[in-house]
């Protein structure tokens, strides 16, 4: 169904090169969506290449996310020629340990990534957005929110940081036709997980399965269909939510 009514829509999605960021990027791309595709600068190779692959006019923009003014310019200069009409902030960066092991610049770095790039973000395209009077924001929140993982306090903290966000931009945005919405992914097969849990990765696999309702894995597709409706117009009436999409828990 999203495929026509999105059709020249223009999209800025984070974390464009990650397992989740390449399946939203595939969806969108399929619904005739116009993508700027953003990571990391040192990615650009990669990125530029899934952009060709894509095509719809796709195009790359290197921004590192710790560079907060930085990203918010950068984002600014492309919503002047290409205003975008969904913001997806899906980039994050996690880690896995116990917190007294986290340096305090550990901590402001996750927080800075995971939280604070979707305020900047927000801001630099939220002007045009309220002129336009419509348009959609979706942050990426998170399972580890429910309370039940160790090892994530920094990561935690963050998420817990962007659903008030979410939550607060959706008030402040709502008047001007704005939606802001999140979703909270469960334990999705991705190249982040290998990288965290490769060391005991069947432990883990099983671990999901015990806790999850459903006895199956999430692919990265399925999130990134919920992303697609809270980016299309069947979603209009959906604002200052946050979507579970975690095989029940």
């Amino acid at each position: 169904m999203a495929e026509g009514r999105l059709k020249g829509v223009a999209v800025l999605l984070t974390g464009a090169l990650g397992a989740l960021g390449r399946a939203q990027a595939a969806a969108f791309a399929e619904a005739g969506c116009t993508l700027i595709l953003l990571d990391r600068p040192e990615l650009a190779e990669a990125g530029e290449a899934l952009a060709r692959e894509l095509g719809q006019g796709a195009r790359y923009l290197g921004q590192d996310l710790n560079d907060l003014a930085g990203a918010q310019a950068a984002v600014q200069a492309v919503a002047e020629a290409t205003p975008i009409e969904v913001l997806v902030n899906n980039a994050a960066l996690i880690i896995n340990r116990p917190f007294e092991d986290f340096s305090l610049t550990e901590y402001e770095d996750q927080v800075r990534v995971n939280s604070s790039a979707a305020f900047a973000l927000a801001r630099a395209v939220a002007p045009q957005m309220k002129r336009r009077g419509y348009g959609k924001i979706v942050n990426f929140c998170s399972l580890v929110l429910n309370g039940r993982w160790d090892g994530y306090v920094p990561y935690i903290a963050s998420k817990g940081a962007l659903l008030g966000l979410t939550k607060g931009l959706a008030r402040e945005l709502g008047a001007y036709g704005v939606r802001v919405n999140a979703v909270s992914p469960g334990a999705v097969v991705s190249d982040a997980e290998e990288r965290v849990f490769g060391h005991k990765l069947q432990e883990y696999n099983d671990w999901i399965l015990k806790n999850q309702s459903l006895k199956q894995r999430i692919e990265p597709e399925a999130v990134a269909r919920l992303v697609l409706f809270l980016a299309g117009p069947d979603s209009d009436m959906i604002t200052g939510q946050n979507i579970g999409i975690d095989g029940g828990w």
